[in-house]
Formats: structure tokens, sequence, C-alpha cells
């Protein structure tokens, strides 16, 4: 059976295998795993001498690990397989084993799992013995000394494996398993802590100065140990005084060749690991002052690898970031204790001492060239500016002696968000590293954003000095300044809006609301006037123009400076640099759109420094580019990326052609002079594309786009929005437009094909709105039918319905007889899309929202007034299809959402064409419903009589029999959901679809009264088997409770029925 299980171990990973044989391999092991005898054969392969190969023994610890792991063995059988591992390990690991006869590493890590794994089965009852057992491997019976070495690594290989598995709390685990693993860890505390600890301190001093991987091994398993034994066994001078020896250990060859120390950064998270114990705050002080870590650290940051070879290639950064770990995690401990109220006096003082002596150390290491340590103390000191934020807000201001320590961290705050000697920004191969300087810029914000709020005069001072000096230098030295202080000054700059423009804006009557606020006034003066624009280089241009734009309203205050500012964006927008160019199209349009009521009198000297920049040619993508392109929308340089800034261009050019200071007819004139060559390119392109040239297309597209942009930025009037301020466009304006619009119908009418073309003109559509109101009108036949043609999608359909829905509404009063002649049409469109089955998850969503698009078109239609067109002789056979969709929709309980907007629509058109109310509805909560979980058969609140019915006219509906329709097609629908199999009363959505149910019955009772009783109770309630008092309850609950009662008790009677 050896032979045989050898065998298939070496075909199973044998890559050279016949794959079948190899099946045939992988089969039998699995068989072999899962039997229960199958671990014997394994645990003698593993055991046997001669040794078979590495992967035979490694597969065969496996399976054998499997059968501890799972828990398929006896006792018994646990002893066994523990007195044949331990033989097997005494011969081949203990002082007397042959150095041939060693494992690799991989089968030692395998046979510390194995160890690991019986521990966790037998330690609580049958293997007491355990970390005596492994102890006992580190030296020969009678000798004094450790110094078995092949013993004493697989011993702390042990140690740390027991760790991982009981102890490592990042780990996710059972309830269980956390049970288990906390009764292993009071029993080896119990038991065998204190020997380990004290082979621990027999160790490193056998093997400190002899063997680097031992002392390692060792101090790694102290550091992971000490998180959950006994501190005190630790914190002792006999270990102490060895891991700080290797701490303070000089390294005369390390500093020669830059090589990394790993014991002594270990024996430094090995003091990291101590100080993150959790303990009380005042025992936690005390620990840090015993340990006299502040000299410690001082010794390390002040010895040549941190110190003497900061600015060199030899710097130790793995060793900085290693005591970082230690200042973060002691600092946060002190911090901590000075936020805790109940602390004693004496403590806090003690804390307030060690505060002093470590922020030194947090302020080196945050300032260190290389960001990861930086990185590794922003905690920490977030952690301290939280606090002092707190301390100042609850003092009504921060202590003298903390206040003396927020500049130096400001400063220190500063210089780091400086782009350091090395860096070059904008090179390729550096734009991993660009955006991990961004990140960190950003972490950096939220400090400075905390002493802002701490100390705001220190914060103002500050940095509005840095900026003035910076701008004062790049003048005295005409320009000979390092690009990085002047990228500082204006990156500053930019952030310094979020002091002064918190409260509400930058000027109050013409005068700047705070000191912040007139701090930047001063700022952008001297950055404007300083003529930093004129600087070379790109980072610099594109922070001038990222501080004109978000400080706009100081040019309201000071348009003096808008031609300076206009011409410097000119010069950008014509920039060599393609990031520069590009992101300058963008905030152009952003400064000209703010600011778009100053800049009428230089429209014509705009578009024409401009009009270069709007010729467009459209580019195809190169063959294979696809979706593989993972650039980030910021830096991508695509040629349809830098088109769609282009249109950026378009949008101001409207922006600023449109202002009430200019004529119309120059309006006009500015219009024309940017479609015209439009039109004209699209002529010339017209006749390729319909032949099929796709970059023909593509220019089509491109035109289109530009001509919805353009209109775009003529006019942001919507009709019948009143949220904006604008008015309706002159007509001319809108005649002009109308030539766009007609362009854009022809191009569309021949290339409606072309999922790129219909897509650039619904975005037209959409845009063109504004800029043509009721002239659009009698070109909707034209837009949908080539919008809406038989390859178009369900997405572009639902896009062009709620682009419809804005259409209906502005012109309610007027598209009536437009609506009456196309809705059967564009409807029948709709039905055909609803009707084609879905191909995946992305086309089921599509249906769900083509389906919402479809049902709130209609309510759009019923709530402005315009629902006799759904019932008018040319759409009353389209009417039919209408109430099918809506009692199919109404009936899915796998989309509620939906269901419920259908019962929407049934309950609008019930109220509109129900005729009046023959019964009064009663005020809101003028009733308090039944209780929701009352029996059927407990008898029912005092509730109204149906006496009001008796009396009550007979219905008279706006439209002939409908009283009978409602009670007849509407009624049984209210049933048909909360009856089905898999309807869910208890489903947020399906309560949701309950309350408009209720609403939907409630309406047609007030409109038809008695027929409606009389059918609920002889037909419906009875038919699903509701009679006698139940369904009286039921009726009398209709009839007598206000809407939000009887939502309520429809909610709570449908629970029960369908319990």
């Amino acid at each position: 059976m050896d032979a045989q299980v050898e065998n298939a171990i070496e075909i199973a990973w044998n890559p050279t295998s016949d794959q079948n044989l190899k099946a045939q391999a992988f089969g039998f092991l699995n068989q072999l795993r899962s039997d229960s005898s199958g671990w014997q054969v394994c645990l003698s392969l593993f055991t046997r001498s001669p040794k078979p190969s590495d992967i035979v023994r490694h597969v065969a610890l496996e399976v054998v690990n499997n059968a501890v792991q799972t828990r398929q063995l006896d006792p018994q059988s646990l002893s066994f397989i523990k007195d044949n591992l331990m033989d097997y390990i005494h011969r081949t690991y203990g002082p007397y084993a042959v150095d041939a006869d060693r494992d690799t590493v991989a089968i030692q890590n395998k046979v510390t799992q194995t160890g690991t794994y019986l521990f966790t089965a037998s330690y609580a009852s049958g293997w007491k013995s355990f970390f005596d057992d492994f102890l006992g491997l580190t030296r020969a019976e009678g000798d004094i000394g450790r110094d078995n070495a092949p013993g004493v690594i697989l011993y702390l290989k042990i140690l740390n494996s027991v760790y991982d598995e009981i102890a490592d709390v990042l780990v996710s685990r059972s309830q269980d398993e956390l049970k288990r693993n906390n009764e292993l860890k009071d029993l080896v505390r119990e038991r065998d802590v204190r020997k380990v600890v004290l082979s621990w301190q027999e160790i490193l001093s056998q093997w400190r100065e002899r063997d680097d991987v031992i002392v390692n091994l060792c101090l790694k398993s102290i550091g992971r140990w000490v998180s959950w034994i006994d501190i005190s066994l630790v914190v002792n001078q006999s270990l102490l005084g060895q891991v700080f020896q290797i701490v303070g250990r000089a390294r005369p060859n390390i500093t020669e060749d830059g090589g990394v120390d790993k014991v002594q950064n270990s024996a430094i998270d090995t003091l990291t690991e101590m100080v993150g114990k959790k303990m009380k705050a005042a025992d936690k002080i005390e620990m840090i002052i015993f340990l006299e870590l502040g000299n410690t650290i001082a010794q390390l940051v002040a010895s040549p690898p941190l110190h003497d070879l900061r600015s060199s290639a030899l710097y130790d950064s793995d060793l900085a970031e290693t005591v970082a770990k230690l200042v973060n995690n002691a600092t946060f401990d002190i911090v901590k204790t000075l936020d805790t109220e109940s602390v004693d006096d004496q403590t806090r003082k003690r804390a307030d001492e060690l505060l002093q002596v470590f922020l030194p150390f947090v302020l080196r290491l945050f300032s260190d060239e290389f960001d990861e340590i930086c990185s590794t103390v922003i905690p920490s000191l977030t952690d301290l500016l939280t606090f002092f934020r707190k301390d100042a807000l609850a003092k009504g201001s921060l202590a003298p002696h903390y206040s003396t320590m927020l500049s130096p961290i400001l400063n220190a705050i500063i210089a780091k968000m400086k782009y350091d000697e090395t860096s070059s920004w904008g090179n390729e191969d550096e734009k991993t590293d660009e955006a991990e300087f961004q990140e960190l810029r950003k972490r950096l914000q939220i400090l400075q954003q905390a002493i802002a709020v701490v100390d705001a005069p220190l914060y103002i001072e500050v940095l509005s000095n840095l900026v003035s000096n910076t701008f004062e230098s790049w003048q005295q030295r005409q320009g000979q300044i390092d690009w990085r202080d002047l990228d500082l000054a204006l990156y500053e700059m930019y952030l310094f809006g979020e002091l002064a423009i918190r409260n509400g804006g930058l000027f109050s009557k013409s005068k700047p609301t705070s000191t912040a606020a007139e701090r930047l006034v001063e700022m952008m003066q001297k950055m404007v006037r300083s003529g930093v624009a004129s600087f070379s280089h790109p980072a610099i241009q594109l922070q001038y123009m990222e501080i004109c734009v978000r400080y706009c309203a100081f040019f309201e205050n000071h348009s003096d400076l808008i031609p300076q500012v206009l011409e410097d964006f000119v010069r950008f927008i014509h920039h060599d640099h393609i990031k520069v160019k590009t992101r300058s199209w963008y905030l152009f349009h952003r400064f000209a759109k703010q600011l778009r009521a100053q800049l009428g009198n230089v429209a014509q000297t705009v578009i024409e420094s401009i009009s270069d920049l709007l010729i467009i040619k459209a580019e195809l993508p190169p063959e294979g580019s696809g979706d593989d392109d993972m650039s980030s929308e910021e830096n991508d340089q695509s040629a349809d990326a830098i088109f769609t800034s282009q249109l950026y261009l378009f949008e101001t050019i409207g922006c600023i052609s449109s202002t009430s200071a200019i004529p119309v007819d120059k309006q006009v004139l500015y219009a024309q002079s940017v479609m015209n060559p439009l039109f004209a390119n699209m002529q010339n392109h017209l006749g390729p594309a319909k032949n099929g040239d796709e970059r023909a297309k593509l220019q089509i597209h491109h035109v289109i786009m530009a001509l919805g942009t353009l209109a775009r930025g003529f006019s942001d009037w919507m009709p019948g929005n009143t949220s904006t301020s604008s008015t309706a466009p002159a007509n001319e304006i809108s005649e002009i437009f109308g030539q766009a619009g007609d362009a854009i119908l022809v191009a569309l009418e021949s290339l409606k094909s072309s999922l790129d073309i219909r897509g650039a003109a619904r975005s037209a559509f959409s845009r063109l709105i504004g800029v043509l109101g009721a002239r659009i009108l009698p070109q909707l036949v034209q837009w949908i039918d080539g919008l809406l043609s038989q390859s178009s999608t369900k997405d572009e359909m639902a896009t062009f319905l709620r682009s419809l829905d804005q259409v209906v509404y502005g012109f309610k009063t007027e598209i009536f007889d437009i609506l009456d002649s196309l809705l059967s049409p564009l409807l029948q469109r709709v039905f055909s899309g609803l009707a084609e089955p879905t191909t995946g998850t992305d086309d089921e969503i599509q249906l769900i929202e083509l389906r919402r698009a479809y049902l709130n078109f209609l309510l759009v239609i019923l709530n402005n007034d315009l629902g006799s067109v759904l019932v008018s002789t040319a759409n009353q056979q389209t009417f039919e299809t209408i109430i099918t969709t809506l009692a199919h929709f109404a009936k899915d309980t796998s989309d509620f959402p939906t269901a419920k907007l259908s019962f929407s629509v049934l309950t609008r058109m019930s109220a509109l064409w129900g005729g009046p109310d023959i019964i009064p509805q009663l005020p809101f909560d003028s009733q308090q419903p039944p209780h929701k979980n009352s029996s059927s058969s407990s008898s029912p609140p005092p509730l109204p009589s149906l006496s009001l019915i008796n009396t009550a006219p007979n219905p008279t509906p706006t439209l002939p029999g409908f009283d009978h329709f409602m009670i007849t097609r509407f009624s049984p629908l209210c049933w048909a959901l909360p009856t089905h199999p898999s309807f869910n009363p208890k489903d947020p959505q399906a309560k949701q679809a309950l309350s408009e149910i209720a609403a939907l019955q409630r309406v047609i009772y007030a409109k038809t009264g008695q027929a409606f009783v009389s059918w609920l109770r002889e037909v419906e309630l009875r038919g699903m088997g509701v009679e006698g008092e139940v369904a009286e309850e039921y009726l009398r609950a209709l009839g007598g409770l206000d809407g939000r009662g009887f939502k309520a008790f429809f909610q709570g009677f449908v629970g029960r029925k369908g319990g």
C-alpha cells in the first residue's frame, strides 16, 4: 500500500505525467484523504527510512494533518501519531541526529504544522508534556546550555505556530474555535508559560552572538506571545537586558553595504509588541518609563544608520520604519492616557512629560524622506491633534504647553507637502509614485485642517506667510525659483479655502467674510499680479488654473484682474503639454461659466482666440484597445478623452456668447460662426458614413455632440423647471438652433442603425430642449423615429423616455395634439422592447429600467392633465395593451418597486376617470387601524358603519363604464400580488407595494361605493375563502379608516392571511 500511495503522489505532481494517469492519481489520493485509515499509511510513509522524496513526504503528512485537524481520530490514534512523530523528530532534530538526515525547510514547516494540530487536539487532555517534549530537543540530556541548533529552531517554530493557531486575532474564527483557543491559552498560562519565558532567556543568552536565525526566531516568538501572557513575566531585567543589547548592538559591516540587520529590527518589533499590549493607562505609562523607551529611541535615531547616513543611499529605511512603529505605538498610548478623564493627576503629569519626549521623535520620523516612514506615525499624530481639539473645546483654549507643539507640527506637515528633490513631475515611469504622493497629501491635509480647528490664527499666519514669501521670492529672483517651492505655495493656497470660505463665501457686501478670507484675497492679488502663471513648469500652470476656478468669487469683486487671467487661460489652452492643454479646456469652461456676466464684452475676442481649437478631427481607437485601457480618467490621453475635453470649449463659447449684455443679433452671429463649419463638416462626411466609413461615422458623432454641447452652453433653461433663474432664450436663438436640430435629424435618419450616432443624437436632443423650447415639438416624430429604431437597446429606450418626461412636463399646454398622434407608435416600440427576452444580468437590469421609465412616462402624462390622450380615438387600441402591461407588472413578485409603480398608475387612472367621489374621504389620521396581529376570530374594534354607502349617489365616471372597469379589472390585481405563493409580506419593498394597493382600493371605494363593497364581499373575498366576520372586519376597515390607517390594516390583514 505504501508503494501504491508513493507512486500515486509521484504521478500526480509530475508535470510530464499523462493527464489521464494524473487524474486517476488525484482521484485515488482524494479517496485516501477521506478514508478513515488512510492516515496510517501516510504516517508510515513519512517516517520510514530511507526517506521518500520531499513531495511524497509533504503530501503524506498533509493527509495526516487533515485527519488530526478535522477531528476524525480517537485518543488512541492521536497518541499513536504523537509517539511516531516524536520518535521521528528525535531521530531527525534531537541532539544526536545526523546532519545528513536533516529535513528541508519546507518539511520542517510541515512537521511544525502537524505538531501544532496535535497540540490543539491533545494538549488539554492527553499531551500535557507538549512544551517539555519539544524543549527537550534543544539540548542533550545532562547538558546545561541549549546548544542543539536544529532542536532550538524547531522548538521556536512550534511556539510561533502555536501562536498563529490559537492567539492570532487577525484570523477569523468560529465561536467554537474561539472557545477552544481561550481554554488552551488558559491552560498554557497555568502549566507552561513560565518555562517558555525562561527558555527564551536561555536561548538568547546561548545564541545572541552566534546565530542570527535562532535569535530572530526567538524574538519573533516573544513579540507574538507577549500579547496574551502576563506582561510581568517578560518585563524583567534578565530578558529585557538581552533584548536591549540586541537593539543597541553596533553594526560595523552593515552600514558599508547598505544591508539590513533583521535581528535588530526584530528586537525593536518585540518592544513595539510589549508597548502595544492592552493594559490600564497608569500601568502602560509605568511600563514605558520602566523600559526607558525615550533613551532607547534617542540612541536609535542618533545611530549612524539613521543619522549619519540619512542623506545617503545607505540610509537604513527598514530600521527607520521599524523605529517609527515603536514610536507610533508609544505615542498612541501616551495620548490615549491624556485623553482618559479617569486618569489620576500623577499619571497625567507623567504622560505629559513623556509627550514632550516623544513628540520630537514623531516629527523626526514624520519628516523622513521616505513616505512609508512618514505614514507610519501619522496615526499617532492624528490622535494627538484630535486630543488637542477636544481639550481646547472643553477648556475654551489649548493649554500653553500644548500650544507650543502646534507650530513645529504644522511646519513639519507643510514641509512634507512639498515634492522631494528626487521627484520628477509628469514622468510616465513614476505615475505610481505620483499617485502615492497625492494620496499622502490628502492625509496631510486632514492634519492641517485639524490644526486650523485648534488654532486658526496660527494656521492663517503660517500659511499666508509661506505663500506671500514664495511670491516675493519669485519676483525678486525674476523667476529663478525651484518649481517645488512654488508648487507648495500654490497647493497650500488651494487648501487655504477650506478655512477661508468655510462659512458660505469669500465676500459679504463686497467685503471679506473673515480674517482668513481677507488673507486669501491678498494671496489672490499677489498671485495674479506676480505673474507666476508664466512659470514654465506644467504643475505650476495647472495649480494656477485650479486656484482661479476655485476662487472665482474673488474676480467678481476684482474684475480688473480678469483680462490677465483670460490671457493666461488662452495661452494654456494652446499649451504643448497635453495634460495642461486638455485640463485647461475644462477649467476655462468652469471659469467662464461662473463669470459669464463679466465676460460679455470679450466674447468675440475669446471665440477668435480659440477658434483654431474648435476643428474636430475624429480618430478611431487603435485596434485591440477596447476596454483594456486602464488609464485613470485624469491621465487619459486617448483621442476619445481629448475630444471629451474639447467639448468644454464649445460649451464655454455658448456660455460667453449668451450673456444678457450681448445683443441678440450678436449672439446669433457668434452661434453661426461656430455652427456653420460644423454643418459643412457633417455634410462632407455624411456620404462616406452612409457607405460604412467608420471614421466618417465617428466624425459625425463628434459634430452632433459638439452641437448639443454648444446648445447647453447657450441655455441651461428647461421648460417647467422653476429651480433655476434662467429664462427661455430669444426666438432668434431658438431659430438658429432649430437648424442644428434639423441637421442632426438628417444625420440620424441616415445613420440610425449606428449605436454611437443614436447616443450622440439622444444627448443632443436633451440639450436642445432648453434652447429650442416649443420649437422642438413638431420634430418629435422624427426624433422618436430615429432614436427608437429597431436596433435600439432597452437602455436607449429608457433614457429617451426620461427625456420625453421633461418635454411632456414642460410643454403640457401645447403638446396634446402632437402627443396624441405619436403616442401609439411610440408605445408600440416600447412594447417591443419590453417583450424581448433577456440574455444576461445586464439585459435584465436594462429591462427593469425600461419598465420603470415606461410607467413613469405614463404617470407624467396622467399627472399633467394629459390623461385623455391615452383613451383618445387614435390610441384606444393601444390602451388595452397598456392595461395588460400594467396588470403583468402589478403581479410580478420578483420586482416589487415596478409592481408598486404599476399600482400608482392604476390609482391615478382611477382618480382621473372614476368620476367624483360618492363616498367622502375621511380626514387623515382620523381613526386608528385594527391591531395588525389580531386574529380573524377576535372581535374587531369599533369602526364606523357602512350606512353612508346606502345614501350615496350612483357612480358617474368620466369615462362611461369605467366604474365597472375599475371593479372588475383593477380590483382583482390588488389580490393577485399578495396571494402569490412567493409573496413575502415582511419584505420592506413588498410592504411599499401593499401600501399602494391599499391606496388603489380606497380610490375605487370612493368612486363606486356599494358596488365595490358588494363585489368584494360576494366575489373576491369569498373566492379567497374570506367570509363572515373576517370579511366584514375588512369592509368596515375599508370604509372607516383614513388612508394611513387602512394601509396599516391592509398590511396586517395580508400578513395574517399569508401566515
